[in-house]
């Protein structure tokens, strides 16, 4: 099996943008076109292949927060499955969110789940060290370790100085970047990547994107925070590989949420098939359009 590093430059080729689109589906927030007499797990599912079916041709990934289908138990996940099954069969390479992270034993029985569902990558927790990061390798997958979050409290651990001088994030990185080295693809960049949010880029703050990439120079970074959490594609210059030519060897794998999923579209209240193609129409425009200026900065 190709690396995983390389299946994802190959996507990112195709489409000629490093764009992921997260999908989050929450019932309270779901179209009620899309939710409309459907049992939440269904709902759910609804909400997931209409989303696949807009960014099809535009985006390279999709990343389903697993959390949102597991709440719904049984049926929620199978909805999962059969959501990843979609995206396969759509040509999208699938990173599970999940956000992994025990010692080895307990990490060989996720790292198993995970690949038997069909990612082809798992955001995972280094917290416990390598040892609870490489069962997922050995599953051949991807991993994405949290290393600069972009939710606004993660300064409270990340930031924190250590007594070598440098902060948790770094170290963090640094495990991040040695056990990378060991599963690098034919275009250099690594298996194990680094989700580093894309609200970070201007805070101001240690560590720098900059410090980041310098201590992660092979990694992939999976950027959260573009849209709704109000980071725009200009904020990811920083964290761009120095060797960069193109989309698929940025080194950053840029992700939106809910500013692509929840657009605002007409039709809204109407719960007839003509709304729901009304939405994933709106979803598709939102797509195409972060798509586009992720190819204008790079």
């Amino acid at each position: 099996m190709n690396a995983f590093s390389d299946r994802l430059a190959a996507a990112i080729e195709t489409v000629n943008a490093p764009l992921c689109v997260g999908i989050d589906p929450v019932i309270e927030k779901i179209p009620e076109t899309v939710r409309h007499q459907r049992e939440p797990a269904a709902a759910c599912e609804s909400f997931a292949r209409g989303v696949i079916e807009a960014i099809q041709g535009v985006a390279a990934a999709i990343k389903p927060q697993a959390a949102c289908f597991e709440r719904w138990g049984t049926p929620g996940w199978q909805a999962l499955e059969r959501t990843v099954l979609a995206a396969r069969e759509a040509g999208l390479i699938v990173v599970l969110d999940a956000k992994r992270g025990d010692i080895g034993a307990s990490s060989a029985h996720y790292a198993a789940s995970a690949a038997s569902l069909g990612a082809d990558a798992v955001t995972v927790n280094a917290y416990l060290g390598t040892s609870g990061i490489e069962p997922f390798l050995s599953e051949g997958l991807g991993v994405f370790c949290l290393v600069r979050t972009s939710n606004p409290d993660a300064d409270q651990i990340q930031s924190q100085e250590l007594a070598d001088g440098r902060t948790v994030s770094e170290a963090v990185a640094g495990i991040v970047a040695g056990l990378g080295a060991g599963h690098v693809g034919e275009r250099g960049m690594s298996d194990v990547g680094a989700v580093v949010g894309a609200t970070q880029t201007g805070s101001g703050k240690r560590p720098t994107p900059e410090a980041l990439r310098g201590a992660m120079p092979d990694q992939v970074f999976l950027t959260p925070g573009l849209g709704a959490q109000g980071a725009t594609a200009e904020d990811l210059r920083p964290l761009f590989r120095s060797s960069t030519t193109g989309p698929a060897d940025c080194g950053v794998l840029a992700t939106a949420s809910r500013s692509v999923t929840y657009p605002s579209f007409e039709g809204q209240d109407d719960t007839g098939p003509l709304a729901e193609r009304r939405w994933i129409d709106a979803v598709g425009r939102e797509s195409r359009t972060l798509a586009a200026s992720l190819r204008a900065v790079l």
